[in-house]
């Protein structure tokens, strides 16, 4: 029994086999979505039965902010107390009075079927909208950041790599790794310091007034408010990337072929940046993935202390205020973009090396 069935799998499964061996790079792209699909769904898992243990629920903000509102005797809200039959009726209502499984679930339909986030159960407002209007703001932060990290890292890691064992290689290598090892938090910290007391740059990292009433002004106001932030997330990523590409380029400069091209009397420009220079894509297009989600991660913190609107910031004002709706959708893309940038960091790295063929046997 055990032999026929091990003969109709390899039948069914023949197609597929013969699929992977002819198309080996479409093949890992379906795998990895395939992948991808199931570390979201358990991660939606997970973060609903985190919210589940977390003590109270949206309700109890609820009436803590209604408490709020009668302790300062605002003119014009309702600040009567709300009885326990009302309470489980909005429990209800929202779904809390189920097993965290049941809600996933539930949102899961919402989502899939009915292409609907939901609302924020604080502000009301739609999540779709609430993340459209921060993640443009994450994304160009990051962004800008890891192209200047990837600039600075191959220009000084190669160009040091040819002073090896001099003075000034020491002294950078000495402070990429103090800036490696320095605490983010306490970085944004004194920039945060520095830029109170020097009156230089702007405590806020986002100008105070929206883009679409003085295009120009906006943009020179931008770069002026982010500089530190920037500056923040670049020196936090350019230890690590520093040393890493400096270390592989001597790697490559200590192996035999290197030596057989010096010795057919190939330039030496040409040792180093099309052969040398070439080999170490390989580490950093892998790294580079890990570096992206490093600064959507440490952003968080970056957001909160500069005041900058990301999708940082707005995920931790959800979790402050336990609204399930905006911490799911927010986990969940930034977690679809950190992966979706992994997959591409793979595929790319099949690309720019021809060694490499995912799926070959």
């Amino acid at each position: 029994m055990s032999i026929n069935l091990r003969r109709f799998l390899d039948i069914a499964l023949k197609p597929f086999h013969l699929f992977k061996r002819r198309f080996p790079l479409i093949s890992y792209i379906v795998n990895r979505l395939l992948t991808m699909t199931v570390m979201l769904f358990l991660l939606g898992l997970a973060i609903f039965g985190l919210m589940a243990l977390a003590p109270g629920d949206i309700v109890d903000q609820i009436i803590m902010q209604q408490i709020f509102n009668e302790n300062q005797g605002r003119a014009g809200q309702n600040t009567q107390n709300m009885s326990a039959d009302q309470l489980a009726a909005m429990r209800e209502e929202l779904g809390l009075d189920q097993p965290f499984y049941a809600q996933y679930f539930r949102w899961l339909n919402r989502v899939i079927v009915h292409h609907d986030l939901g609302v924020s159960m604080i502000s009301r407002a739609p999540v779709s909208f609430l993340i459209y209007s921060r993640i443009l703001n994450s994304l160009l932060l990051n962004i800008l950041s890891l192209i200047f990290i990837t600039i600075f890292s191959f220009a000084l890691g190669v160009y040091f790599s040819t002073k090896a064992g001099t003075r000034i290689d020491y002294a950078v290598t000495f402070f990429a790794l103090v800036l490696h090892a320095f605490p983010g938090l306490l970085l944004l910290i004194l920039l945060q310091l520095f830029a109170s007391v020097s009156g230089l740059f702007p405590v806020t990292a986002y100008p105070p007034f929206p883009f679409s009433s003085a295009p120009g002004k906006f943009v020179f106001s931008y770069a002026h408010h982010i500089f530190l932030p920037l500056l923040s997330a670049f020196l936090g990523g350019i230890g690590g990337s520093l040393r890493m590409i400096r270390a592989t380029m001597l790697d490559q400069l200590g192996q035999p072929y290197i030596t057989s091209l010096r010795a057919r009397g190939i330039a030496e420009w040409r040792v180093y940046f099309a052969h040398a220079f070439r080999n170490t894509l390989n580490p950093y297009i892998t790294g580079s993935a890990n570096l992206l989600a490093g600064l959507f991660s440490g952003s968080l913190i970056l957001e909160i202390i500069f005041a900058y609107p990301g999708i940082g910031r707005l995920m931790y004002e959800a979790v402050v205020q336990q609204d399930i709706n905006l911490v799911l959708a927010n986990i969940m893309f930034i977690s679809f973009l950190v992966l979706v940038g992994m997959a591409l960091a793979d595929i790319i790295l099949a690309l720019v090396d021809p060694r490499i063929r995912y799926g070959k046997e």
